[in-house]
């Protein structure tokens, strides 16, 4: 009985040396990059949002429901008064993959995106605050969507 699992034992080994020793590939890594069309997605949302707002509280606030990740839709959080504009600083977008959303234990379908903003909350023509933070994009079947964001 220990003859047999001796040779089990003894090609497992060899199996294991002959993957180690696989030949290299030949290249030179590089992180993940943001590439052209998913930066283009992500201008054109922040775009949108923003052209949203100058339209009025119910033209945002419809965008901001059509554009809602379809697997968060039901989570509603109360809006503040007036619009929100929201300036991206593109050249800190970058990938996020290991985020969740919060009250969430998994990542959401897509591909996730981060990106430092503006956010400046308007009503009545009137600049009442603005914060500076970070907010997540989710890019899902050519299309961004975001989170709504909540007053605090």
């Amino acid at each position: 009985m220990a003859e047999p699992m001796a040779r089990v034992t003894a090609a497992v080994l060899c199996l294991l040396a002959l993957a180690a020793c696989g030949p290299s590939v030949t290249g030179t890594p590089r992180p993940l990059k943001v590439t052209d069309v998913e930066r283009e997605l992500v201008s054109s949302y922040f775009t949108a949002l923003n052209e949203a707002g100058g339209q009025g509280v119910t033209k945002q606030r419809e965008l901001l429901a059509d554009t809602q990740h379809p697997d968060f839709r039901d989570d509603d959080c109360k809006l503040p008064s007036g619009t929100i504009k929201v300036q991206p600083t593109l050249s800190t977008l970058r990938l996020d993959p290991h985020w969740t959303a919060p009250g969430q234990d998994e990542h959401p379908r897509g591909v996730v995106l981060v990106v430092a903003v503006t956010l400046t909350v308007v009503q009545d023509g009137t600049e009442l605050g603005s914060q500076i933070g970070s907010q997540h994009i989710v890019l899902l079947n050519g299309k961004a969507y975001g989170f709504a964001p909540c007053a605090n």
